[in-house]
């Protein structure tokens, strides 16, 4: 008969050593501060230079160009997405004249800056007004809110195109293996089986690019398109405050993070059946 042995607690691992401070930490803490402290002494001046005359009479023109921002904004995303599913399967046709086509596409409108596009298409196309005049095109191309918006499709549909190739390439072969198996036509396999799971793995980086299309709109007030951007800018001319400035970084900031919370509950409504 054996006695049993005393059960013996386990013990707490000993604590960690404290990290040494390196001069790569004592960089970023004095970085930090200096980051904190500018901020610290903008808020002052902002609210010891606030001026409620100025914001009565600019406010409802920072308002007004904030819709024409997301006007423009949104109209490019939908259009560029509906442009970037053929573009996307140019990219993945085994065709090689539309492979070709499609890859150009994407090459130059993905490795030219937004702001050259821009320009190229209101001051480019209007080189060619008699040409334009003559297909009927140029009532289109000699307004600059047309421009822009013409160019922001054409720009995000080039990114949204890539997305979604790389979301499509990485949906499981087994999910192709299996639509086929049931007898799904390869259309309705595409777009009842595998396009719905591509675009949960797009769904982040579909995020980040409407992000960056906010961020890069600022640039259309350079073409007299009186956005968020141009209002500042209007209104920086008439009083020379650059308050102006500060407001209007502060909205593109409740965009971004209305958008990220939004994408963020978007994200986890639509994905919640994988963390079961």
């Amino acid at each position: 008969m054996s006695i049993a042995e005393p059960l013996i607690p386990p013990q707490a691992p000993p604590p960690a050593p404290p990290k040494a401070y390196t001069l790569s930490r004592f960089v970023g803490s004095v970085t930090l501060g200096i980051w904190l402290a500018l901020a610290v002494g903008i808020f002052f001046s902002v609210v010891e230079g606030w001026d409620p005359d100025k914001f009565s009479r600019y406010g409802s023109s920072f308002l007004s160009g904030l819709g024409v921002t997301l006007m423009l904004v949104t109209s490019s995303i939908l259009m560029g997405a509906l442009l970037s599913l053929p573009v996307a399967l140019g990219r993945m046709s085994k065709h090689r004249l539309w492979s070709w086509l499609a890859y150009a596409y994407v090459y130059f409108f993905r490795g030219t800056p937004l702001i050259t596009q821009l320009f190229l298409v209101y001051y480019g196309l209007g080189s060619f007004r008699p040409q334009l005049d003559a297909i009927g095109l140029w009532w289109f191309f000699r307004d600059a809110w047309n421009c822009a918006l013409f160019t922001f499709t054409l720009n995000t549909a080039a990114y949204q195109a890539e997305i979604l190739r790389g979301a499509i390439e990485s949906v499981p072969r087994g999910q192709h293996e299996g639509a086929a198996a049931l007898g799904l036509p390869q259309r309705v396999a595409f777009f009842k089986v595998i396009l719905p799971q591509a675009m949960i793995v797009a769904l982040r980086p579909y995020g980040n690019e409407i992000i960056l299309m906010i961020k890069g709109s600022a640039i259309v007030a350079i073409v007299t398109v009186f956005d968020l951007m141009g209002e500042t800018r209007r209104a920086f001319s008439r009083t020379f405050d650059y308050q102006m400035y500060v407001w209007a970084a502060a909205l593109y900031l409740v965009i971004v993070e209305v958008l990220r919370n939004i994408w963020g509950w978007l994200e986890a409504r639509l994905t919640r059946h994988l963390k079961r």
